[in-house]
């Protein structure tokens, strides 16, 4: 049997049929529609599944269940999507619209929880017994599972990781409170942390990196200055590395992980960060004799978020 993964995302949805060792058999896809209704809009993912699954040599009788990871909140026990901003949904009933073309269990979820659920079956923590993984990108998502069980929480929205209280009083964040963790840990945040200090040292390598203008640092250009020893690329890449090795010994501190993921677009720097928040993170535990979480970069990188929506129903 086969389950479907949808991974609805701003620009586009992808969804694939995955068996049951996480291995994707096809992939099908739409562009995400802003611009029609609800109803249609779930009509036509519904629609894409079945085309893929038809392009695909299967039936639905091949399928167990869909999946799909949602970037936003859902209400798992109701199958309402509490809030999608991308999308511009609030309290949809997506399970129930899904059902109306496609009668099979549809599970649902976070899409960086999904993403964590992909690595734990079928990427880097796959064996291991609680994995917490945490995507590093425009912003900062997570995604816990205990004992092979996603945790999201009882109203769901557990795992809101980029959403803790990191400074009090901090940085104001999108979600109209001050100083989350994403404000610190993210991209946006590396762009912001370099934008104030290329202010203060025109001469860096980062700001000649980016043609002298500001607006068009990213978070690889300060990374690359960081390789090349700049001063301000490795303050910032030092500054950064310190606030995610304080968040992950938070999580270690309170949930005690057997592994914890880094993912998202920052992680593409490899090693170079992983290297560098490894050596960070023994500073701040709190039990510096015990073991502690492994830290690793996750495998799976675009196909996390098929594969993990459709282990969901797993």
């Amino acid at each position: 049997m086969y389950s479907i993964g949808i991974d609805i995302g701003g620009t586009g949805i992808q969804l694939g049929l995955v068996d049951e060792q996480g291995r994707i058999a096809h992939k099908g896809g739409i562009v995400t529609r802003t611009d029609i209704p609800f109803d249609q809009q779930v009509k036509a993912i519904a629609d894409c599944v079945l085309e893929t699954i038809a392009a695909s040599g299967h039936s639905v009788e091949d399928i167990s269940s869909i999946g799909v990871g949602v970037p936003g909140v859902v209400a798992p026990r109701t199958g309402h999507i509490a809030f999608c901003n991308n999308l511009g949904w609030k309290d949809a009933p997506f399970r129930e619209e899904m059902q109306r073309w496609i009668d099979k269990p549809v599970h649902m979820d976070n899409d960086a929880t999904v993403a964590g659920l992909a690595e734990y079956h079928a990427g880097v923590s796959a064996g291991t017994h609680s994995s917490v993984f945490i995507t590093l990108g425009t912003g900062v998502g997570g995604g816990i599972v205990l004992g092979g069980k996603v945790w999201s929480g009882f109203h769901g929205v557990g795992s809101e990781i980029g959403h803790m209280i990191f400074e009090v009083d901090g940085e104001p964040c999108n979600c109209g409170n001050r100083g989350c963790l994403e404000r610190y840990c993210s991209a946006t945040a590396i762009i912001r942390m370099a934008r104030e200090e290329v202010a203060k040292t025109p001469d860096s390598l980062v700001l000649q990196m980016a043609g002298g203008d500001p607006a068009k640092i990213n978070a690889k250009i300060v990374f690359d200055a960081a390789r090349e020893n700049d001063p301000v690329g490795k303050a910032v890449f030092d500054r950064f590395v310190r606030y995610l090795a304080q968040a992950i010994v938070t999580i270690i501190n309170f949930l005690d992980p057997e592994i914890v993921v880094l993912g998202g677009g920052v992680s593409k720097a490899g090693a170079f960060l992983l290297d560098a928040v490894r050596q960070a993170v023994p500073e701040y535990l709190l039990y510096k004799t015990l073991p502690c979480a492994r830290i690793e970069l996750a495998e799976l990188g675009p196909d996390a978020g098929i594969i993990g929506a459709a282990m969901l129903g797993k």
